[in-house]
């Protein structure tokens, strides 16, 4: 697990996955000052899928953009990235692409505590210098790094972490399925 100091930033970032706890974290820092405003990825997936077999799913963003208003995060300050994501990878560039598109340079990324190291180092092979992230991971999170192989979850979530390392710092050269 690897963080940042926290400083005053253009943006929050809420990462997909682990509802409502990443949410609930960037809604927190928001009402603390850390920035006007809160973005959201947009996962393909399930909801893609899903609407294939006419089955409607609203999307993890609209239910991380509920958990954001229930919070206090005001509608207007909640924005959503494009294109849809398909894995962290994508997210971090749909990031760093909003950024240069503002003309801003400092983005606070919520993630959970396993995920953080890999999204800093993601961050800095995909962001092509297009501003700083600042790495936090959400304090509800119950991965535990200093006894991670005491349950299957943290244990899956360190095997999931190391692979993804490894495979940035090979280079990318692992895609999701499409």
């Amino acid at each position: 697990m690897v963080e940042d100091p926290l400083e005053k930033a253009h943006a929050i970032v809420v990462l997909s996955g682990r509802m409502p706890i990443r949410a609930m974290e960037a809604a927190r820092l928001y009402r603390e000052g850390y920035a006007p405003q809160v973005w959201l990825t947009r996962p393909e997936q399930p909801a893609a899928l899903l609407r294939s077999m006419n089955i409607f799913d609203a999307g993890e963003d609209v239910f991380n953009s509920r958990v954001l208003i229930h919070e206090g995060v005001p509608s207007g300050a909640i924005g959503w990235l494009e294109p849809q994501i398909n894995n962290t990878a994508d997210e971090v560039r749909a990031v760093a692409e909003e950024l240069a598109r503002e003309n801003e340079s400092v983005v606070i990324i919520v993630t959970t505590k396993a995920h953080t190291r890999r999204v800093r180092r993601l961050w800095k092979e995909l962001s092509g210098g297009r501003g700083r992230a600042i790495i936090r991971a959400t304090p509800e999170d119950t991965f535990d790094p200093a006894h991670w192989w005491r349950t299957s979850t943290d244990a899956l979530d360190v095997l999931r972490e190391v692979l993804g390392l490894l495979n940035a710092w090979g280079g990318l050269p692992l895609h999701p399925a499409r």
